[in-house]
C-alpha cells in the first residue's frame, strides 16, 4: 500500500492569527499543532482573538492557556465579552472585528472555526473570516459536539504521543471550568486524535478543513495572463 503523503508548508511562517467563538475553542481544535509550530519558529508572532468570555473566569483561563500553548511566541490576544450562544446576532460586531484584524495583521497562517461546525457561533464567525481574509490561508480546526456528526477531513497534522499528552495535561490545567464536559476530557480528546492519526498514518494527529488552497509551482509575473490586473 502506497503510504506517501504530501506535505505542503507555507512559504513563510511569521505571522499567525488564532480566531474563536468561546474560550477553549483553539486550544482544544488545535492546541497541539500550536505547541509544534511556536517551538519550531521561535518569535513567531501570534494574534488570538475571542469573541466570548471577556471579563470573567474564562477569560483568565483562555490568557492562561494561550500563554501556556504558544511557548516563545510573540503573543497578543483580545477576548471580547459578546454573549454565548448570540454571536449570529452580533453579526455586525464580529465583522467590524475580523475587518479590523486585518487592517492590523497580514498573517502566514489563520486557524478559525469550520462552516460545517453544529454551534451557530462558530459557524457564523467561520463564514465571515474568509470575508475579511479573502487571500489568506485559513485551516478549520475541529470540535467534537455532542449533536454533530465528524465530518471528512483531508489535512492532517501529526502529534507525536508526547505532544498529545502535553496539550491534554494543559487543557485540564488551565480550563478547570470545562472539567465536567464529558466533551472536554482526556479520552475524547485522544480518541479523535486517534482516528485522525489513523487516517494519516501516524499515531495521532489534529485534523483541518480547508476551502480554498492555491500551489505556486512558480512566482506570477506582470506579463503572466493569470496575474492581477492583466488585460
Amino acid at each position: 500500500m502506497d503510504r506517501d503523503v504530501l506535505t505542503l508548508l507555507p512559504e513563510r511562517l511569521d505571522t499567525v492569527v488564532l480566531i474563536a467563538a468561546h474560550c477553549d475553542d483553539i486550544v482544544v481544535g488545535c492546541g497541539g499543532t500550536l505547541l509544534e509550530l511556536c517551538r519550531a519558529h521561535p518569535g513567531v508572532a501570534v494574534t488570538a482573538v475571542t469573541f466570548t468570555g471577556g471579563g470573567s473566569l474564562r477569560e483568565e483561563e483562555e490568557r492562561a492557556a494561550l500563554t501556556a500553548f504558544c511557548p516563545g511566541a510573540r503573543l497578543q490576544m483580545a477576548v471580547l465579552d459578546l454573549p454565548v450562544g448570540q454571536l449570529p446576532t452580533r453579526w455586525e460586531r464580529v465583522k467590524r472585528t475580523l475587518e479590523d484584524l486585518r487592517a492590523r495583521a497580514d498573517p502566514s497562517l489563520i486557524f478559525a472555526p469550520t462552516t460545517v461546525d453544529g454551534h451557530p457561533d462558530r459557524r457564523m464567525v467561520a463564514e465571515l473570516v474568509p470575508v475579511a481574509f479573502p487571500d489568506h490561508l485559513v485551516l478549520g480546526y475541529e470540535i467534537v459536539q455532542h449533536d454533530s456528526d465528524l465530518h471528512q477531513t483531508r489535512l492532517y497534522c501529526p502529534l507525536a504521543e508526547p505532544v498529545l499528552r502535553e496539550k491534554i495535561d494543559k487543557m485540564l490545567e488551565n480550563y478547570g471550568s470545562q472539567r465536567d464536559r464529558p466533551t472536554f476530557d482526556a479520552e475524547s480528546t485522544a480518541g479523535l486524535a486517534r482516528l485522525r492519526g489513523v487516517q494519516c498514518h501516524a499515531r495521532y494527529a489534529e485534523a483541518f478543513r480547508v476551502t480554498r488552497l492555491v500551489l505556486g509551482m512558480a512566482p506570477l509575473t506582470s506579463d503572466s495572463p493569470y496575474s492581477p490586473g492583466h488585460s
